[in-house]
């Protein structure tokens, strides 16, 4: 069983990441990226995907120009803590479905794979993070299925809630075993807290967890999770701040 931390706008940055690894997360993530924004290689893009050490990290990428992409790719050197792209098919900013990437890009499984095949041809790995759809409707269509069907990407981070679901609504596991029976790796996102919730993932056949929001507040949990040994939270949240000082 794989342990994630997912990445977090304004939360994840290197320092939240190392920590997280430090105790227990096998995989982490930066903070989402677009394309165009990549492919201008300004300096606030290259900083917010830097890996400054060895903690093992997936870029997340979002949008759908694959000519931007393929600009940025040619000039892209990985760093050491580099383990491949994460593109993000489960960001639920209107604006950004309204342009037609994020989430909205979860019923085009034919470009998704244009973009993960691009990824591939410089021989990175790569992985999609997505919802189950934009609303209701996509979600009763499945097209999150269909999507993990046609795609071959390295794994699926399937958050079991479409765009339009609050936090407030319980992320629905019932998807997960469905999607498990693509014969697709699978790693379970939404509302998994306790050693019982990933229990139940494991027993779905789940490749692995990915904890966001209990992380935030909790970056020792993929440790307790794993019945490692961890500092007092004050202790943790104390080596973030000092590594922040330390990165800046």
């Amino acid at each position: 069983m794989e342990y994630m931390l997912a990445p977090m706008e304004k939360i994840t940055d290197a320092s939240f990441r190392s920590i997280c690894h430090k105790y227990g997360a096998d995989l982490t993530f930066t903070e989402q990226i677009r394309f165009e924004t990549l492919a201008k290689r300004t300096k606030s893009a290259l900083e917010r995907i830097k890996i400054p050490d060895n903690t093992p990290t997936m870029i997340q990428i979002m949008g759908k120009d694959e000519e931007k992409l393929k600009k940025f790719l040619n000039s892209f050197a990985p760093e050491v803590g580099f383990r491949g792209f994460n593109f993000n098919l489960g960001c639920p900013s209107q604006s950004y479905v309204r342009q037609g990437i994020g989430s909205a890009m979860v019923k085009r499984p034919t470009k998704v794979m244009k973009i993960v095949d691009l990824i591939k041809r410089f021989d990175f790995n790569v992985n999609i993070k997505l919802r189950l759809g934009v609303n209701w409707r996509e979600k009763k269509e499945k097209v999150y299925i269909k999507l993990i069907e046609k795609v071959d990407a390295d794994f699926f981070v399937v958050h079991a809630r479409y765009r339009s679901e609050s936090y407030d609504v319980k992320a629905d596991w019932n998807v997960f075993p469905e999607c498990v029976t693509t014969g697709k790796k699978i790693i379970a996102n939404g509302d998994i807290r306790t050693k019982k919730d990933v229990e139940e993932m494991k027993k779905i056949g789940c490749w692995g967890v990915m904890i966001g929001r209990a992380a935030k507040d909790n970056p020792l949990i993929f440790g307790q999770l794993k019945n490692i040994e961890v500092p007092t939270l004050e202790s943790a949240n104390k080596e973030i701040e000092k590594l922040r000082k330390y990165l800046k």
